[in-house]
């Protein structure tokens, strides 16, 4: 057999970390890594966070898995103490980002299908846009990249540009649902959304009566400096998909709704053997009891202020390797002049500090919101390093 034992679909580095401390990753071969990559910005508490670890242990000494056919007095605690903290009336529970994004996109059209008008079902969405990998959600994307080899794509979507609202107001026909959209887009290459932007799109969904949905799977849950980036808008959505950092590294996701939203997800519309299951529950639970915090949410703003700083004084130093640096929160992107893959490589292989490649030539920098001082003297110590080693390709 030549294929490998794992479905070769990932480019795999040389990084194989076996145990995490903190704010790093330590490798199969003793190497220490900074993780400024959190699993993709997900483990926000770190690695071996205590709380984390004592909810997952005790939960798994109670109840590991029943049926949704049955009460769940796990989920509903949760579920009350997300709608305490967000603009939702009712939550479901997913076992990732893309499920939540694709339960996301179900009570769009079951909100108007509900009531008849089954002839609106598309969903307008932007370029550059990243939503998940099943059929549903790479055609809600206009990647090219992720359509290959699974055409034809499920109909419904029609892309438009960001932040062009305009384009928006022109695109709204006879067909048109609503709105899906990231406010800030982290594949896309950490791009935020103008205030105008988004309070153009929910006022033309009040207009037209039409759902605002909103992709909050990468920049929600602290991310972004708030407890969910839409709260930074002046907005508040009809639907909004949940994920990555809400588990702090065990999968779990969610689709957040109104109750005017949700009115067409009726007993038998959807449903997940595994999802809201007590293990989830008791992890959500966990991260919200540090992430909910209005004191720490503030620390994470200050923080990446700070971090945002020395980056925007440190890139001066190489201008020719370096554009720009923005962000929100810890969720940072530093914008080179070229094809930022090499360079991540670069300090990851050779400096043992942990990146995210995105679009727009931009490496994403999604440190554990529980960084300290220490860990950004050490990144920027690790960075100017790399920076001054790197050879970019086709340079001699």
């Amino acid at each position: 057999m030549s294929i490998t034992p794992l479905m070769p679909v990932y480019p795999r580095c040389g990084v194989r970390p076996v145990r995490g401390e903190h704010c790093h990753l330590i490798s199969e071969d003793g190497r220490r890594f900074l993780d400024f990559a959190s699993g993709i910005a997900v483990n926000l508490l770190g690695h071996s966070h205590p709380g984390l670890i004592g909810a997952i242990q005790k939960q798994a000494e109670t109840l590991m898995h029943v049926s949704n056919l049955y009460g769940s007095p796990q989920g509903e605690a949760i579920a009350q103490r997300i709608i305490d903290l967000t603009f939702a009336d009712t939550v479901f529970f997913t076992n990732s980002g893309a499920e939540a994004v694709e339960c996301a996109i179900k009570t769009a059209r079951a909100y108007h299908q509900h009531v008849g008008n089954d002839h609106k079902y598309e969903l307008i969405t932007f370029n550059n846009a990243f939503h998940g990998r099943t059929m549903a959600t790479i055609s809600a994307s206009n990647q090219e990249k992720m359509h290959k080899g699974f055409l034809p794509l499920l109909p419904g979507f029609k892309y438009l540009d960001f932040n062009d609202l305009e384009a928006a107001k022109a695109a709204i026909g006879p067909n048109t649902a609503g709105f899906l959209v990231e406010p800030i887009q982290g594949e896309g290459g950490v791009r935020i959304a103008s205030d105008e932007f988004l309070q153009g799109l929910r006022q033309l969904c009040d207009e037209h009566d039409l759902m605002l949905v909103l992709d909050e799977v990468q920049s929600g849950v602290g991310r972004a400096g708030t407890l969910y980036a839409y709260e930074q808008f002046g907005v508040v959505p009809d639907i909004m998909s949940t994920a990555k950092g809400i588990g702090g590294g065990f999968p779990v996701g969610a689709c957040l709704a109104t109750e005017k939203a949700a009115r067409g997800m009726l007993i038998g519309a959807h449903g997940s053997t595994y999802g809201g299951n007590p293990f989830a529950m008791a992890a959500i639970g966990a991260v919200l009891d540090v992430v909910s915090d209005e004191a720490f949410l503030a620390d994470v703003r200050a923080k990446g202020e700070r971090l945002r700083a020395r980056l925007e004084q440190f890139i001066g130093n190489y201008p020719e390797l370096f554009e720009s640096v923005h962000g929100r929160g810890l969720f940072i992107g530093i914008k080179l002049k070229s094809e930022p893959r090499a360079f991540v490589a670069h300090m990851r292989d050779n400096h043992q500090v942990l990146t995210v490649s995105a679009g727009d030539n931009v490496v994403r920098v999604l440190p554990p919101l529980v960084i300290d001082d220490s860990h950004i003297d050490e990144f920027m110590d690790r960075l100017s390093a790399a920076a001054a080693s790197y050879q970019p390709e086709g340079v001699a």
